[in-house]
Order: C-alpha cells, then sequence, then structure tokens
C-alpha cells in the first residue's frame, strides 16, 4: 500500500495484467482488513470472548460464538485470495499452496470436535463474562 506500483517489493506490473486493478493499492487494502486486521481481531476475541452486537448479527452459525465463526470465515478468506490471486496471474508457485494449506489448516482447527465445544455459544459471552 506503500508503494502501489509494486516497485517497493519488487513485484511486476505484469502481476495485474489479468485483473481488474491497475494498481497494487486495493489488492493491498483488501490483504490489510480481511486477511491482516480480521484475522487479529478474531484471535483476540477468541480469547477474551467478547461480545460484539455486529459480529452476532454476521454470525451465520447461532449456536456457535461469533468469533468462532469469524475464525471460520478467515479460512475460507484466505483460500478465496489465494485462488483469485491464483487465476489472475495465472501462475502457481509453492507460496500459494502454502497459504492454500494454511487456510485449509485453519479451517481444519475450527472445526475440531473440542474446539467447537469450547466455542459453543451456551459457553461464548454470557456466561464467560459471569465467570469473570
Amino acid at each position: 500500500m506503500i508503494d502501489p506500483s509494486g516497485n517497493l517489493v519488487q513485484m511486476p506490473d505484469s502481476l495485474l495484467e489479468h485483473s481488474p486493478f491497475g494498481s497494487f493499492l486495493i489488492p493491498g487494502i483488501i490483504l490489510l482488513l480481511v486477511l491482516g486486521v480480521m484475522p487479529m481481531v478474531t484471535a483476540i476475541v477468541l480469547i477474551r470472548r467478547t461480545p460484539w452486537e455486529i459480529g452476532e448479527k454476521l454470525n451465520l452459525y447461532s449456536n456457535q460464538y461469533w468469533g468462532w465463526t469469524f475464525s471460520l470465515y478467515t479460512g475460507f478468506a484466505l483460500i478465496i485470495w489465494i485462488m483469485v490471486q491464483v487465476y489472475w496471474i495465472q501462475h502457481v508457485s509453492v507460496i500459494h499452496l502454502v497459504y492454500f494449506a494454511w487456510g485449509v489448516g485453519i479451517q481444519i482447527v475450527t472445526l475440531l470436535p473440542g474446539v467447537q465445544r469450547r466455542y459453543h455459544a451456551d459457553c461464548s459471552t454470557k456466561s464467560i463474562l459471569s465467570i469473570k
């Protein structure tokens, strides 16, 4: 984002040739927010069990704590980002495979029965806050 031309990190303009972007600015903002800020916030709320009304509204799994669902969203976001990136640059490298596997790993860990039990809605915000 600091250098939307990509020169600072030696990324050629040819990477954007098949994408809808004219520079690396918008992809950089998307990466910062969706795969930078969102996972950081998700990690914090999974530890602290912070209630958030908007998070609850965006939670597709009402029987689970909203932070757990956002962990699932983060895994999907990473997988989708890598798939779209590979499509746009029309090249697969080892780093794409690593990040794709990382996204799948996030999904697997999030869906482990023990993790699901830990973040079941009955054990989330109200009951955890009353314990503190």
